[in-house]
């Protein structure tokens, strides 16, 4: 079952990292800069290897454009736990 996370994006990071919480959404450090939409594209990738699903499974449903973005993922996995390193 599709799960629906929020997502603070910092692009520009040496590598793509979660870095905790930033309010009710996860930060995430994209390592890739917020042109051409490369950023949005490391984010799937790296949402898809983070739970394990394929880029297909990982869509940006709200904030193409924006640092705070609403992201649906196809895995009823634990974000938290994921994002936050409990896996």
């Amino acid at each position: 079952m599709p799960q629906k996370i929020k997502i603070h994006a910092v692009t520009n990071a040496p590598k793509s990292a979660c870095a905790g919480m930033f309010g009710d959404a996860f930060k995430i450090k994209i390592g890739a800069q917020a042109i051409d939409g490369k950023a949005n594209a490391e984010l799937v990738k790296f949402l898809a290897k983070k739970f394990g699903v394929s880029k297909n499974g990982v869509r940006i449903c709200a904030g193409e454009t924006s640092r705070d973005k609403l992201v649906e993922i196809d895995s009823d996995a634990d974000a938290g736990k994921i994002l936050l390193g409990g896996e």
